[in-house]
């Protein structure tokens, strides 16, 4: 069997187990030979077992029987399927890219979004990151007239708004992030470097909403207000892990929410430029209630903004 044609059924296999959270073999055999891939022969066990090792082996997802529940399998390491993991990344991108790879004929009826990367500065890098080496990256920053050379630590990458970015550490000790669509070249270098110990990709943008992280804002808690239709993109599509949905406290402000049709929500994070870029970008829909600081700040940008539509 070709490569391709295994990762299809690994793909297959990881999501009909995590979709089912717990499953016998003979249910995944009954709803893998409803599958073209099948052509209507069962997976056999051994077939089912070198593939359970293959994804452990691959993605970092082992799947695990509980014998006690009626020999049932379930991913025993959930963690590994969040949101913001590679894991959970990989995964998606390879059932979306599996979808449209089987759908070619209508490929001038799917529009897609470009992320704009170099392919072989995102592989210099993750080399690097693998071997512990340090790299030479000349950079243009917006508006600045020359680029710049520095010598640094990559520590990690992140994909944010269709842009890659890049964390790296100065001989220094502080912290810097660039985008990979303004690194104009990536030279290797000989240089080792130790990453801190206990360091966490994850732990370190934790209190970010995207990428900003020098400017010294501090993590607080943020309530916005949701009008209309904005309550359901945003429990459908969470502008951070921190996002928890306020509920009426009392019956008269169950009635004037039901009145006025909106929805508070709760954040705990850094109120960064590209968070308030956020917030503008929906316009009326979103509203600050907390704190005033930043209910001020973001009255005064649409008011601001008016004011130039005004001067026309």
């Amino acid at each position: 069997m070709t490569t391709p044609a295994l990762f299809k059924e690994y793909i297959w296999l990881v999501n009909t187990i995590h979709h089912a959270g717990r499953i016998s073999l003979s249910d995944i055999n009954k709803r893998w030979k409803r599958t073209e891939m099948s052509g209507g022969v069962e997976l056999a066990r051994t077939t089912f077992n070198r593939h359970k090792d293959a994804i452990e082996d691959i993605f970092g997802i082992y799947i695990d029987c509980d014998r006690r529940d009626g020999y049932r399998y379930h991913i025993g390491n959930k963690d590994a399927l969040r949101e913001d993991t590679v894991q959970n990344w990989m995964l998606s991108t390879l059932t979306v890219n599996n979808i449209i790879g089987e759908s070619l004929s209508l490929q001038h009826r799917i529009v897609l979004e470009n992320i704009p990367s170099d392919g072989e500065h995102l592989e210099l890098v993750i080399k690097a990151m693998k071997e512990g080496k340090r790299i030479s990256i000349t950079y243009r920053r917006y508006q600045s007239a020359e680029a710049k050379t520095f010598t640094l630590s990559p520590y990690c990458i992140k994909l944010f708004r269709q842009r890659w970015y890049l964390l790296a550490k100065f001989d220094d000790g502080g912290f810097a992030i660039f985008s990979f669509d303004r690194i104009e070249d990536i030279t290797p270098t000989d240089e080792p470097f130790t990453i801190e110990k206990g360091f966490s990709a994850t732990k370190f943008f934790s209190e970010c909403f995207g990428v900003v992280i020098g400017d010294g804002t501090p993590a607080e808690r943020i309530v916005l207000r949701a009008f209309g239709r904005e309550k359901y993109y945003l429990r459908d599509l969470p502008l951070h892990h921190t996002q928890k949905e306020l509920k009426p406290r009392t019956p008269e402000e169950r009635q004037r929410q039901a009145e006025k049709d909106y929805t508070d929500f709760e954040f705990l994070l850094r109120p960064t430029a590209d968070f308030k870029g956020q917030i503008m970008s929906r316009g009326a829909w979103l509203q600050v209630l907390e704190p005033e600081w930043l209910a001020h700040e973001i009255c005064q940008w649409h008011e601001d903004a008016l004011k130039k539509y005004q001067e026309k």
